[in-house]
């Protein structure tokens, strides 16, 4: 699920949080949040990483086919973007 979150939004959202916790307390819970979201970015940085190496070890994972997919897709990617471009509208 995606959040849309306008401005207004946010302000009640910290008008609530420095209510509850204190202006003080916000640098200290800034900090506990980038930290846990390092935390978490590596961890799932770590489990791709091993997921990558031991499907690549197993021969799950044929890197020279991935590779030559992904260039083709950038290729039509690339192309489509040249049609539709000729074709969208001055505005």
């Amino acid at each position: 699920m995606i959040l849309f979150i306008g401005a207004a939004e946010i302000m009640v959202i910290l008008l609530i949080v420095v209510l509850v916790f204190g202006a003080d307390k916000l640098p200290e819970i800034a900090r506990g949040l980038g930290k846990g979201m390092r935390q978490l970015k590596d961890a799932t940085n770590d489990i791709k990483h091993e997921v990558t190496k031991s499907a690549k070890e197993s021969n799950i994972i044929d890197t020279d086919v991935t590779k030559n997919v992904t260039d083709e897709l950038k290729k039509v990617k690339d192309d489509l973007e040249d049609f539709t471009g000729s074709l969208k509208r001055n505005k």
